[in-house]
């Protein structure tokens, strides 16, 4: 604690860096909300089921693929602290190139096989068939999702993260007046149901793909999108994607871990065991919001201590953001513990799955602290370029210890859904040690990118 109140000007700079991006965040659970109720409100339920399944698909390769941008992060920080602002808008402009060219794969392969990726979903006729229209419509976003998701990287990690939030926010807000206006058909609009949202999310992403152009376009200092940097060169290109691509393979790896985790409840218990699942999901979702903030602060602030050659201030860094990580998980585990009931109602009106929250929240309150320190400390090795290290960590303690412990708690030992959570627990604490003492030898410190 005497870290943190002696430290006013280090808090503050992570604070600057990751209130933007905790808000960020917010604002887009709170579409991802309106979106549910819009539909739900206007259309039906087999709207909401089929948005529900394809933006499972789309969110699933966000989570996967936005990771690349990890390394781009990582060298654009490092850049900024040794003020080489040539590697800096080369590696910025040619994680762009990179960005465009694998959405626009991605784009291309998901609407042609929109139908056959839907079938991986037992649904009804009318389910599928609003799933596959409504994933073939988001799908024509995505080449300008993946640019804005290289630009956001880009002003991050010289630690502008106000631009990508105001951006996120004008696009939050399009999306809702266009939700409005196409789901129902008001005014001029044509009535489109659930291709309305898909309609609705897709102009939304356009544009704020186009706001982040203009905005790097128009940049006077050092991410100014220049011709000559958008092509490749082997020099660039092999660090940036030596980095991104163990981020991508330790995303794709914890979205599987949590996928099967999912399917253990739902081969092995009943459907309110399954939505308490959901819920405690967002709930924990929502709840770790401020460690993800912090994590992206931690990344940009240690990776540009380690620039201008400073390795103590980098270690030092890491050290006062884990220490904000923990008090937030403390606190936030003490409101799941002392008020279990009132958390699980603002999510659930049902009884029987508020009862399932109440027993589950309270192991979800002792998670929270090392949780957080998890996330934060993950960020900030990532910041150093230490990615493969951290892509071992998360994989070993997700594949060799959650999920087969979850898989016995759930099958065996009659635990419900607190199970994933105690299983969480376990391996949340061994690899939090393994991990702090990663940390504390230091050798991501030696790390040349």
């Amino acid at each position: 604690m005497n870290v943190l109140r002696n430290n006013k000007a280090l808090i503050l700079s992570i604070l600057t860096i990751s209130l933007p991006a905790i808000i960020e965040m917010g604002l887009n659970t709170l579409v991802g909300i309106s979106d549910t109720i819009m539909l739900s409100f206007f259309v039906g339920k087999e709207a909401l089921a089929a948005s529900g399944n394809a933006n499972q698909i789309i969110f699933t390769v966000i989570l996967i693929f936005s990771s690349f941008n990890v390394g781009a992060t990582a060298i654009i920080s490092r850049s900024f602290g040794e003020k080489n602002y040539k590697r800096l808008n080369d590696t910025s402009c040619q994680n762009l190139s990179l960005n465009v060219i694998i959405g626009f794969v991605i784009m291309i392969l998901t609407f042609i096989f929109a139908k056959n990726i839907m079938n991986i979903f037992e649904t009804t006729d009318v389910v599928f068939k609003m799933g596959v229209s409504f994933l073939r419509i988001t799908s024509l976003s995505l080449v300008f999702m993946f640019f804005s998701f290289a630009a956001a990287a880009s002003l991050r990690g010289v630690g502008n993260t106000l631009t990508p939030m105001l951006i996120t926010a004008s696009m939050n807000v399009l999306n809702v007046i266009m939700n409005y206006l196409l789901i129902k058909g008001i005014w001029i609009f044509p009535e489109m149901g659930v291709d309305g949202a898909a309609a609705a999310t897709t102009i939304s992403r356009i544009i704020g793909a186009f706001i982040y152009l203009f905005v790097l376009v128009k940049d006077d200092n050092y991410l100014k999108i220049k011709t000559a940097s958008l092509k490749f060169k082997k020099h660039v290109l092999l660090p940036l994607c030596k980095l991104s691509s163990t981020a991508g393979v330790e995303q794709f790896l914890t979205q599987t871990a949590f996928f099967l985790a999912g399917y253990f409840i739902y081969k092995f218990l009943d459907t309110s065991q399954e939505a308490g699942f959901r819920v405690l999901l967002t709930i924990e979702q929502i709840s770790i919001m401020p460690a993800i903030g912090i994590s992206i602060a931690s990344a940009t602030l240690v990776g540009k201590a380690l620039g201008e050659g400073e390795p103590k201030k980098a270690h030092f860094t890491g050290y006062v953001c884990f220490g904000m990580g923990i008090l937030w998980g403390i606190l936030i585990g003490i409101v799941f513990m002392a008020f279990p009931s009132f958390v699980a109602s603002l999510f659930t009106p049902e009884a029987q799955i508020i009862g399932i929250l109440v027993g589950a929240l309270f192991i979800v309150g002792i998670d929270q602290p090392l949780l957080n320190y998890i996330f934060i400390v993950s960020g900030a090795l990532r910041g150093a370029g230490d990615t493969i290290t951290v892509m071992i960590l998360t994989s070993i303690r997700l594949w060799v210890l959650f999920l087969p412990l979850s898989y016995i708690a759930v099958k065996y030992l009659g635990m419900g859904v607190k199970s994933i959570w105690a299983a969480e627990i376990i391996s949340v604490i061994i690899f939090s040690i393994i991990m702090h003492g990663r940390f504390v030898r230091g050798k991501w410190t030696e790390i040349k990118l």
